[in-house]
């Protein structure tokens, strides 16, 4: 079996460390702080995520994900490198870490080739790719290489990985450039329509994970929102419900239960059958976001489960890869 030491999920708004025999260590927003001038690191994670919109000219903070790829290679470099640098500490290696991270599905290889080159900075001795859906599969313990067909559905913070996996590989998947950010991005956008009010990205954010929903529930609440009125500047106040959010993301969720509905239209007669048994089960932050369990049961008729610890669920399953990256290593060798 190949030594996994460390699985990365690499997102688009976290980044996700599993360590060997330790589990996750490093959970942060994927976002670095930085001197204009001198370029010296002030922050990464968490800290330098709470200075968004709120630096003097001299200070660059800046998210070098885009859709689940590198956009901005260098700051990517320097943050990967920071994370595992931190990881590292929480457990000693011999020697250097192997390291596995996910990617979309469908990347480019120039974009693969960024994600390799960037790790190789952080001093790997072997580093792994493998697809977020898989290292999903693998994260829950679901049995990935049985003659049996699992479907997934990841939301992260920049793509939606549906995959229909069956003998250890990918029968059918897609991959869409939607996830969590857009879904703040969203509320953003609704509330600044609706009623004249802008929002902070970082308040956007609170008002997703505090209210957010894709399904209407039974009894609404409300939840408090801080802005800037657009008519006259002034700080502004609102009490947002919780079914009102259900409208904003209308045309994301209808491009996931799209892409969900494609994939299982493409797919053969007894791969059906088995998901139909055994039901869709989904993981990423966006599993988080309430009622999309039961948005996609409703639209499909198929049950759904949450994985435990859907947001960390990825990189656990990159940590955990080894014997499936042996065993592929070897097919792909007859």
């Amino acid at each position: 079996m190949y030594r996994i030491d460390m699985g990365i999920d690499l997102g688009t708004s976290k980044v996700c460390i599993y360590m060997r025999d330790k589990g996750i260590v490093i959970n942060q927003p994927s976002v670095l702080a930085y001197e204009r001038k001198e370029k010296r690191i002030i922050a990464v994670g968490s800290k330098a995520k709470r200075m968004l919109g709120k630096t003097t000219e001299a200070i660059i903070v800046e998210k070098p994900m885009k859709h689940g790829v590198i956009s901005e290679y260098a700051i990517a470099e320097r943050m990967i490198k920071a994370f595992v640098k931190n990881a590292l500490r929480k457990r000693r290696l011999l020697g250097r870490p192997n390291i596995c991270i996910t990617v979309p599905q469908g990347i480019t290889e120039v974009e693969r080739r960024a994600v390799e080159d960037a790790i190789v900075k952080t001093g790997a001795r072997e580093i792994f790719l493998l697809e977020s859906p898989v290292a999903a599969a693998l994260g829950t313990g679901v049995d990935i290489m049985e003659t049996q067909g699992h479907m997934i559905v990841d939301i992260g913070g920049g793509t939606t990985e549906i995959a229909i996996i069956s003998s250890g590989d990918i029968a059918y998947g897609k991959s869409l450039k939607i996830g969590g950010d857009d879904f703040t991005d969203a509320l953003a956008r609704y509330v600044r329509r609706k009623y004249n009010i802008e929002l902070g990205d970082l308040s956007a954010e609170d008002a997703k994970v505090e209210i957010a929903g894709v399904y209407p529930r039974t009894v609404d609440s409300s939840y408090e929102i801080k802005g800037k009125s657009q008519i006259n500047g002034l700080p502004v106040r609102l009490d947002l419900s919780a079914n009102e959010t259900v409208e904003a993301f209308e045309e994301l969720t209808t491009q996931i239960i799209d892409g969900i509905m494609s994939v299982l239209d493409k797919a053969e007669t007894e791969l059906i059958a088995d998901i139909g048994k055994e039901g869709i089960l989904l993981s990423g932050g966006g599993a988080l976001i309430y009622g999309m369990d039961k948005l996609i049961t409703a639209k499909t008729g198929i049950k759904v489960s949450i994985a435990d610890e859907p947001d960390s669920v990825v990189a656990a399953g990159a940590g955990m890869a080894g014997e499936y990256i042996m065993i592929q290593d070897e097919e792909s060798k007859k």
